[in-house]
């Protein structure tokens, strides 16, 4: 698929300008093909500058056009695509030349389907795919090859499962969220009583389930664990990287994102518009109040009561320079005491 400049800034609700010298209704008529970065797109290629990092590539980039603020539109030596937030644009220009295909098209022969499972209209379900009985598929729905999805499982409009994720039983998932391949929704929760005197554990089944609202999109690899006895939420507008791990009874508020293995403990409550780096930990059993942010790798131990951005992983630094800090960590316990003992000594005190 193919877009002329006009249409391209038509779609984006942005400005057009072409360099002096350049004739405006012919470069409105230049055909775009696809998205690529300022280094190294060709003719046919639109690129975009949002991060003041790359400015320096700008005069030299080979593309047709590229997407820019207002302020650097004096820069661009090509034709530009002129709007406030340019990575905005990329992002809606992106999905208008998507060329991802279908997860699957129409019902494969080799699906397994129950008798009794209620499918929509334009429903399209993928090789070897397993939908049990009771489960509602609505108008739209596409189930990727090799999915398996559980009793009574009810999927929203427009819903689409990428292949071999897994959904159990009961779960229920809104309209228009996207679940990539191998995501498993609805498994058990870590729930074990240990057995007084022994080292025994004894399962506590998981009688609870896994709600999705609308609009969320979950990873690759992702595991969302069903709740003891209450639900585990994942409420509207959520994003999920890859290999993420939320357990039991956690509920995650609406708009939040959460970065590729980071994990959440069970019975957490984490508020809207909240974002979660990489490699987060955050404790069981605690709140997290709306609009936080948590940088790579910090440890959450206990309930966030106000909005702000939090962190607490250690930033890598040279090997001798970090074991010389490692040292010094270890003998505060040490200095503390021996400045309490100087503190005594000092007058009025």
């Amino acid at each position: 698929m193919t877009y002329t400049l006009a249409e391209i800034s038509l779609k984006l609700e942005a400005r057009l300008i072409v360099p002096a010298g350049l004739d405006q209704s012919k470069e409105a008529l230049v055909q775009i093909n696809s998205i690529a970065t300022l280094a190294n797109a060709t003719a046919g290629q639109i690129a975009f500058l949002s991060n003041s990092k790359y400015q320096q590539q700008l005069s030299a980039t080979k593309a047709s056009a590229v997407i820019v603020s207002p302020d650097a539109v004096d820069a661009c030596p090509v034709s530009a695509i002129v709007m406030d937030n340019p990575y905005m644009g990329y992002a809606i220009l992106a999905n208008l030349l998507d060329s991802t295909p279908k997860v699957a098209c129409g019902i494969h022969p080799s699906a397994v389907i129950a008798d009794n499972v209620t499918i929509g209209e334009n429903v399209n379900i993928g090789a070897n795919a397993v939908i049990e009985s009771g489960v509602q598929l609505a108008d739209n729905v596409s189930i990727g090859a090799g999915c398996f999805i559980g009793q009574a499982v009810k999927i929203g409009e427009a819903t689409t499962l990428w292949a071999n994720t897994t959904i159990y039983h009961q779960v229920e998932i809104g309209q228009h969220c996207l679940i990539q391949a191998n995501t498993v929704i609805g498994s058990d929760g870590f729930g074990y009583a240990p057995v007084k005197g022994q080292y025994k554990w004894h399962k506590i089944p998981q009688l609870g389930s896994v709600i999705i609202g609308n609009h969320v999109e979950i990873g690759a690899s992702t595991t969302i664990d069903r709740g003891a006895l209450d639900n585990t939420e994942i409420r509207d507008g959520v994003i999920l990287d890859n290999q993420i791990q939320i357990a039991h009874n956690v509920i995650v508020g609406e708009n939040t994102a959460m970065a590729a293995c980071s994990v959440i403990a069970g019975s957490t409550v984490i508020g809207k518009n909240c974002t979660i780096a990489g490699l987060v930990g955050i404790n069981g059993h605690i709140t997290i109040v709306d609009n936080c942010v948590f940088t790579g790798m910090a440890m959450v131990t206990k309930d966030i009561n106000s909005a702000g951005v939090y962190s607490s992983g250690m930033p890598v630094a040279p090997n001798k320079e970090w074991n010389k800090t490692n040292a010094r960590v270890k003998r505060l316990d040490s200095l503390t005491k021996r400045v309490k003992e100087l503190e005594k000594l000092l007058p009025n005190n």
